[in-house]
């Protein structure tokens, strides 16, 4: 299915295995890469806009460590390396429901260091 390149300005390239999950929400991705954005952060999310608008798909309430996910409401990708805000104990949860389509490969903890306002790219390889 190829692989989805997040290429922060602090870290450098952060691939994303695809899943194959929420296919429209995939191919939309895919289709707009490559696409820059800016970081925001909440909590141990990443976050930064799309130029993609697609609906809740199979929307997820709580996602798993190192999921990569679209949020509808934002039009926004979204990375989770850890609790947000509004998890509750032993838990990610979103500030609501996200189309997941992917999962970070490799280590999570060098997201720590991504910065909030920093440049992130976008990119697809078949």
């Amino acid at each position: 299915m190829g692989t989805l390149v997040l290429i922060f300005d602090s870290i450098g390239e952060v691939e994303v295995e695809l899943t194959g999950k929420n296919p429209r929400t995939t191919e939309a991705i895919i289709k707009a890469a490559p696409f820059e954005s800016r970081v925001n952060l909440w909590g141990d999310e990443i976050y930064f806009r799309t130029p993609v608008k697609v609906p809740q798909e199979v929307g997820e309430e709580v996602v798993e460590l190192g999921a990569v996910a679209y949020w509808p409401p934002g039009d926004a990708l979204c990375v989770f390396f850890g609790p947000t805000p509004v998890s509750r104990p032993g838990e990610i949860r979103p500030a609501s429901p996200v189309n997941v389509i992917g999962r970070v490969r490799g280590d999570l903890a060098r997201l720590k260091k991504v910065r909030e306002g920093e440049r992130v790219r976008v990119e697809y390889r078949p």
